[in-house]
């Protein structure tokens, strides 16, 4: 071999080695993706079956889930779980007993809210048995355990004259107070209506109304508006709701997208137009509304979870059974919900979730 073969060889040699030096250094310097959460143990819709399983809320709080229900009784009943798929089978545990007097009786749409350093329990119930004039109660929890102690604190002042008002949660709003949104009848009509908080028991003034069944899909077989539940993406509010009547199998979730301004203004809201969420006659799930969202464990998935029925005719009493499912997102940040999923699909569950 040449000198000059020679000395072309021995750079060569230096210039790789230099190279591999290099590729460490950088690999070194720029940390590792993170790792993606694994799904949690899979199940199949419902994800817990009659009776107690319509209006469904559940909440993830210190390594477990904690879910509530309506009831139709006296009794609220919480299921707690490790993970999703464990409602299926997890005991129900009586956390309060409603007594005679302004909340009392049949009890629906349990909402499970943290505040401060507290647990609030909004429900709807009746003074007394008959379906009587229904209002919504809440209760407190003595420290931070879901499944209470409660105490009660009473009946929200919603409507004048202390009318009817069901299927309350909080939402809340960057800029502004929490705010209440429920359900009730004025003028002959069931709207959406919402009102400021005072504190987590009680609001400062009535409801103002901010939506009307107005579309033909919100009047099948009733003009209703009912069921409001938030859920935040983007940096934006949009407030989820229910339509059309309950005993149809073309009860749906539409949405309303908060665009900014006085929350108990309706002009600060925006309906869209078309549902979200309806029945799925090839996947054989009917009635599909009253949704809560909660997020997965490692915070990176939110999932819906709501009550539908498995025949057209079943209506809505006791055979509603709640089921869950992941959602997605639109390029405007709003919620995509996609199809109601086939009873006895599997489904991974929420990530993180273990």
């Amino acid at each position: 071999m040449s000198v000059r073969r020679g000395l072309r060889t021995a750079r060569r040699v230096l210039t790789l080695a230099a190279a591999a030096v290099l590729a460490s250094a950088l690999a070194a310097a720029v940390p590792a993706a993170p790792a993606v959460a694994a799904p949690g143990p899979s199940f199949t819709n419902p994800l817990v079956g009659a009776p107690n399983s319509a209006d469904p809320s559940i909440v993830y709080s210190g390594g477990n889930w904690y879910y509530v229900a309506t009831t139709w009784s006296s009794k609220i009943v919480m299921r707690r779980s490790s993970t999703m798929a464990g409602l299926k089978t997890a005991a129900e545990q009586t956390v309060f007993t409603l007594t005679a007097g302004p909340g009392c009786c049949t009890m629906w749409a349990p909402d499970l809210q943290w505040t401060g350093n507290r647990w609030y329990l909004y429900f709807s119930a009746e003074p007394s048995p008959g379906q009587g004039r229904r209002r919504t109660g809440v209760l407190e929890s003595n420290g931070t355990d879901p499944l209470g102690p409660y105490t009660y604190r009473g009946i929200l002042n919603l409507e004048p004259n202390g009318g009817w008002a069901i299927d309350g949660s909080v939402v809340r709003f960057n800029g502004y107070p929490d705010h209440f949104v429920y359900s009730a009848f004025r003028g002959g009509e069931q709207g959406l209506f919402i009102a400021p908080m005072s504190s987590p028991t009680q609001v400062s003034r009535n409801g103002a109304r901010i939506s009307s069944p107005g579309l033909s899909w919100e009047r099948q077989g009733g003009a209703v508006n009912e069921g409001p539940y938030a859920v935040y993406n983007a940096g934006k509010t949009f407030l989820t709701y229910s339509a059309s009547s309950c005993q149809t199998p073309d009860y749906k979730l539409g949405v309303l997208t908060w665009t900014g301004g006085d929350p108990m203004s309706a002009s600060s809201w925006a309906k869209k137009s078309t549902p979200i969420f309806q029945r799925s006659d090839a996947n054989g799930v009917y009635g599909p509304g009253h949704a809560s969202f909660v997020r997965s464990p490692d915070n990176a998935e939110t999932w819906v979870v709501y009550h539908a029925n498995s025949s057209a005719g079943q209506g809505c009493g006791t055979t509603r059974t709640t089921r869950a499912q992941k959602i997605a997102w639109n390029s405007d940040g709003s919620p995509n919900l996609g199809v109601p999923v086939r009873t006895g699909t599997s489904i991974a569950g929420p990530s993180g979730d273990s």
